[in-house]
């Protein structure tokens, strides 16, 4: 069955028009078309009623994940989980801002709320990971930000991470600082977490735990955060 014609295609159009010509067929990226080919039929045979389920009765996950964008990092892959379980966010360098004024967009906290205020997560992780290439931009710039940048501007949040680290590790190498500055950069988001009333609400009644993990992607580790000897160890 045909589908109808989208009335927002006139307005993509005109904008693709002012740019440059349409070509004269989409070269779609194939691999991704080929991906979800195989997804389908995994996941939408006549037996399966995964979907079905997931579509009658809406989701239900208990896990937050504020992961990073960057590409190695799935959470759904890496904690090996099935479609359902976890609502993910993702962002550069997997930073919870702090509770702000309502200037602005505010994506994060946008599903931060959704996860905890509708969905009713139990547990929220904020997941770091080695060679974290906004973390190295953090180190790179020595706290001096280019206004023009979004990234910079960003990263400007965990800024007292990488003053500590700094002064912590002066003498330290560069791989050493950078582990160091993207540990305790999820430390800071744990800190911003409970800003939120909301949340800290939630933490203070034993509904919601909040957890600071961190990825090693050479050595396939997950190392935790414990309070109680204040470093992250393998879990």
């Amino acid at each position: 069955m045909s589908e109808a014609p989208d009335s927002s295609c006139g307005l993509v159009a005109g904008v693709a028009a002012e740019e440059s010509a349409p070509a004269a067929s989409p070269h779609w990226p194939q691999p991704l078309i080929e991906g979800f080919l195989r997804f389908r039929d995994n996941h939408f045979p006549s037996d399966d009623i995964e979907y079905s389920r997931l579509f009658a009765e809406g989701q239900k996950p208990k896990f937050l994940i504020v992961g990073c964008c960057d590409s190695r990092v799935d959470p759904a892959i890496i904690f090996n989980c099935a479609p359902g379980e976890l609502f993910v966010l993702r962002n550069v360098a997997n930073i919870v801002p702090p509770n702000e004024a309502r200037i602005g967009h505010h994506g994060t906290t946008a599903a931060l709320e959704y996860g905890v205020c509708n969905l009713g997560v139990e547990h929220i992780v904020v997941l770091g990971h080695q060679h974290c290439g906004g973390i190295q931009t953090l180190l790179q710039t020595g706290g001096q930000s280019n206004p023009d940048s979004f990234i910079d501007d960003w990263m400007s949040l965990v800024e007292s991470a990488r003053v500590s680290v700094e002064r912590d590790y002066a003498d330290a190498g560069i791989e050493t600082r950078r582990q160091a500055c993207e540990q305790r950069a999820i430390l800071v988001s744990l800190e911003n977490l409970l800003t939120f009333p909301w949340i800290a609400k939630r933490v203070a009644e034993k509904t919601l735990t909040i957890h600071g993990w961190y990825f090693d992607v050479e050595q396939g580790q997950l190392l935790g955060y414990h309070t109680a000897t204040c470093r992250f160890e393998p879990l």
